[in-house]
């Protein structure tokens, strides 16, 4: 997956936001909280996304993939595609499905409705 495409696909998903921040990173929210980040990775392009337990430890030590910059040193539970091989076009879009699907459930339901979900 390239930038654009990973664009063109944030974008597709419901009442999702663009800001480009962080030294030009692209990040994605939804109600205001980050689901999805391009950028972070010494010019290169690289993708973060939130990662549920499980999928957190399983992929973390996968090559090509780490806990993500900033985020997993606090704590988080984020995962970062930074090079190859690590998930094909197809997994990488699952798990930033699973990533926004996880922000819009902590969203209070008022949120949720005002956003349309």
């Amino acid at each position: 997956m390239v930038r654009d495409e990973f664009n063109s696909f944030c974008g597709g998903l419901t009442a999702t936001t663009h800001v480009v921040q962080w030294g030009n990173a692209d990040v994605w929210k939804v109600g205001g909280k980050v689901f999805a980040i391009c950028g972070w990775n010494e010019g290169k392009d690289a993708y973060t996304f939130k990662a549920s337990d499980i999928a957190y430890e399983v992929l973390q030590d996968q090559p090509g993939i780490r806990p993500a910059p900033y985020l997993a040193s606090r704590g988080m539970k984020w995962l970062q595609v930074y090079e190859a091989p690590g998930l094909s076009d197809d997994e990488l879009k699952e798990h930033i499905v699973m990533s926004y699907d996880m922000v819009v459930a902590k969203l209070t339901r008022k949120r949720r409705a005002e956003l349309g979900l």
